[in-house]
């Protein structure tokens, strides 16, 4: 299922014989609005993070080291009552971008022992601004 706004950019590798260069975001990419900060979040298999709905922010996601689950799930009555979800897998070798705009709810987890999820968002992270809610639901 595809959730509107969500979107996917393959991103470009550029091979070197000393180790090859991953491009993740620029400034003259079509998907950057403006910055607000970076962070990576380690995951490691088995367990969840998330779930997880920014309010304001537009989450720019790939993933640098490992593989990752990700489940997003509209927050539109019509999707969510539903339960319909989204289901995208990232990797080092997989490499994507996963534009999150705001109002969507997603949660990922590792395929791998360990995993590196970096996240691009384009105001700095405020508690005021993400809505939580408990990981119960089946992955």
């Amino acid at each position: 299922m595809k959730i509107p706004g969500v979107k996917l950019k393959k991103l470009k590798i550029i091979n070197n014989p000393k180790g090859n260069i991953y491009k993740y975001i620029s400034k003259k990419d079509s998907i950057f609005k403006k910055f607000g900060e970076v962070y990576f979040s380690e995951i490691f298999k088995g367990k969840i993070k998330g779930w997880n709905l920014h309010k304001n922010n537009t989450c720019i996601i790939c993933v640098p080291s490992g593989k990752v689950k990700f489940v997003l799930l509209s927050n539109e009555k019509k999707f969510f009552i539903k339960e319909k979800k989204m289901k995208v897998i990232l990797s080092k070798k997989k490499h994507i971008a996963l534009i999150i705009p705001p109002n969507i709810w997603f949660s990922f987890t590792s395929i791998t022992k360990t995993s590196l999820v970096a996240n691009f968002l384009n105001n700095p992270h405020s508690k005021k601004e993400v809505l939580k809610k408990p990981t119960k639901s089946k992955f």
